[in-house]
């Protein structure tokens, strides 16, 4: 009788760590070595971009197989941002207080719906609350999607204006160069397990 019950716990123990491992098979981390996100903008004087290398996030799903979304989240350290310049750069960094706001994060807040364009391939419809200088905005976010075994890509992009995060346009040279208030963030993320 002690045996059944033994063996009546221990398969429940397997199931269990089964169940647990699968749930956890479906978090995907962003690998920042392949990955890129642009931010650009305009001036008085040229284009600019400004870029990283170096954030971080992960994707959550309830099921891959059907692109059941169910967490994103993206962080980038602010002063990781560079254009090459160090003066923009340095402009920039003043106009995101990033030593109040070292930080902008991106979190997944709904899932409006996902279509499927075959071969592992999809389009996402979703809104997420994104913070920048210390001013919260949820915004919506088309993204499209790319499995490939264990890794993923999401690429997108969101037109905004810098003011509807208070951020207030940087300017150069007392002010003779102006840059335009709207800004297009582009991204092609590669999440693994």
């Amino acid at each position: 009788m002690g045996s059944i019950k033994n063996k009546s716990t221990l398969a429940c123990f397997l199931v269990a760590v089964f169940y647990i491992s699968f749930s956890f098979g479906q978090v995907f981390k962003l690998d920042a070595g392949n990955s890129s996100l642009k931010v650009f903008g305009t001036s008085s004087l040229h284009d600019w971009h400004i870029q990283t290398d170096s954030y971080n996030g992960t994707v959550s799903f309830t099921s891959l197989e059907d692109f059941n979304l169910d967490k994103l989240q993206v962080n980038i350290v602010t002063e990781t941002l560079k254009s090459g310049k160090k003066s923009m750069d340095k402009n920039t960094y003043k106009a995101l207080k990033t030593d109040k706001f070292p930080k902008i994060t991106f979190h997944l807040t709904q899932v409006k719906g996902v279509k499927s364009l075959g071969e592992n391939r999809y389009i996402a419809d979703t809104s997420g609350d994104l913070f920048i200088s210390g001013t919260k905005r949820n915004i919506s976010l088309q993204l499209k999607a790319e499995v490939n075994g264990n890794t993923i890509k999401l690429i997108g992009e969101k037109t905004f204006l810098m003011t509807d995060f208070n951020v207030d346009p940087p300017t150069a040279l007392l002010g003779t160069i102006t840059t335009g208030d709207e800004i297009t963030i582009k991204f092609e993320s590669i999440f693994k397990q």
